[in-house]
């Protein structure tokens, strides 16, 4: 029925029939009170009172539910107004969290850039030690092979 905290098309034109219907009833109602004091000052009976009186009091009873009707309209809108600061409100706080969320997640995806980089280096680092002891053990073994060969030439 609401439509961005605003009245729909249909509420509207239902207002603005309410409200012409409540200026003309207004106006229909001061039109009959005139004529019913016209009729009640003459003794010209050519028009009952009772008949005037009673158009009168319908047209009174018109205009109350008409305002009535008006009444319910403006509290629905004020409702649905309510409702939609609290939607609103509500949408704001989830885009602040989701924007604290957006940030963290930048903040730890840099983080996590950083240590994949220092794991990196690290392995490269590791790589050329295992490299550099394997070929460290290649020349020990070489040399006690050449000093056993050597002891066992000198020996023999």
């Amino acid at each position: 029925r609401y439509h961005d905290g605003r009245l729909s098309d249909q509420q509207m034109a239902l207002l603005q029939y309410q409200r012409e219907n409540l200026h003309f009833l207004s106006e229909e109602i001061l039109r009959l009170q005139e004529s019913l004091s016209k009729y009640e000052r003459t003794d010209d009976r050519s028009t009952p009172q009772v008949d005037l009186a009673h158009l009168l009091a319908a047209r009174d009873q018109e205009l109350r539910t008409i305002s009535a009707e008006m009444n319910q309209v403006q509290s629905e809108l004020r409702l649905a107004r309510s409702l939609i600061a609290e939607k609103d409100s509500e949408i704001q706080r989830v885009r602040m969290t989701n924007n604290q969320y957006v940030e963290e997640n930048e903040r730890l995806r840099a983080i996590l850039g950083e240590w994949s980089t220092r794991a990196a280096k690290l392995e490269r680092a590791l790589e050329a030690e295992r490299m550099s002891n394997i070929e460290l053990q290649r020349k020990i073994s070489m040399h006690r092979n050449q000093t056993h060969v050597e002891a066992t030439d000198h020996g023999a």
